[in-house]
């Protein structure tokens, strides 16, 4: 079970943070997980077949005075969510950073796939979150923060199924921000555009640059600009910001 407290320099006792980043081993959770173990966060890295990268990444930041949790879930079936909540104790706030994309027209999406996109990009954050909601009342400034895309605001052809999952979030993310504000959490998304992570390649190099030439900053983001999105959000710098999806796009399609 998650330890609750740690010692400052004058041997005084103070409750941890603990956040949960579910995808904690992927491109943009690998990141968003070294920024918060950085900033004096404890973490849950939750991730579904990449044991070996989620543990790397724990013996990474294990040199911090923080606790690392990996913790196992597939979020892709519909008992995913509780597995994961199960090994889940003190909890200050929540990254839901699992996802996968689909690219492809709407006629060649088969019904499992369209199932298990809807069960990890909706269903089981819905779950999830509502099995986890009565530790953050506990919470002095809890937050939310949900890993949502560019294509849930705007759609992109051919990714019909990702915008329909990516635009759910979204809405999720503003409806619950008014269901619990009056209980102390915030609740917000970060959409990123074109980053630069393994989704990115599948795309060949001339397609790639294309992409550069129709973002007004000319370039792909990184994970790490994400990371620092999503550290303010969680932060007390955006104390009163709630309900807000937050573009990373470099000015992509705004």
């Amino acid at each position: 079970m998650a330890t609750d407290l740690i010692y400052d320099d004058g041997g005084e006792a103070m409750e941890k943070r603990f956040v949960l980043v579910t995808g904690a081993s992927g491109g943009i959770g690998r990141a968003i997980s070294t920024k918060l173990a950085h900033e004096g966060y404890s973490l849950y890295l939750h991730y579904n077949k990449n044991r070996q990268g989620a543990e790397r990444l724990a013996k990474e930041l294990q040199h911090l005075d923080i606790e690392l949790i990996p913790v196992q879930a597939d979020l892709g079936e519909p008992s995913g969510y509780k597995t994961l909540a199960q090994n889940i104790f003190s909890l200050h706030s929540v990254v839901l950073n699992s996802g996968m994309s689909h690219y492809g027209l709407i006629s060649e999406a088969d019904h499992e796939t369209v199932r298990q996109m809807v069960q990890l990009n909706l269903t089981s954050p819905y779950e999830l979150t509502r099995e986890l909601l009565p530790k953050l009342f506990n919470q002095e400034s809890a937050s939310i923060v949900a890993i949502t895309s560019i294509w849930g605001q705007t759609g992109a052809s051919c990714e019909a199924l990702y915008s329909m999952v990516k635009g759910g979030q979204n809405a999720f993310v503003k409806a619950l921000s008014k269901e619990v504000s009056l209980n102390g959490i915030r609740v917000n998304a970060v959409a990123p555009g074109a980053i630069s992570t393994s989704m990115m390649e599948t795309f060949s190099q001339d397609e790639l640059e294309s992409i550069k030439e129709s973002v007004p900053m000319g370039r792909i983001g990184l994970p790490d600009e994400v990371a620092e999105a999503v550290s303010f959000l969680l932060s007390q710098k955006a104390s009163y910001i709630t309900g807000q999806i937050l573009g990373v796009n470099g000015g992509w399609y705004t």
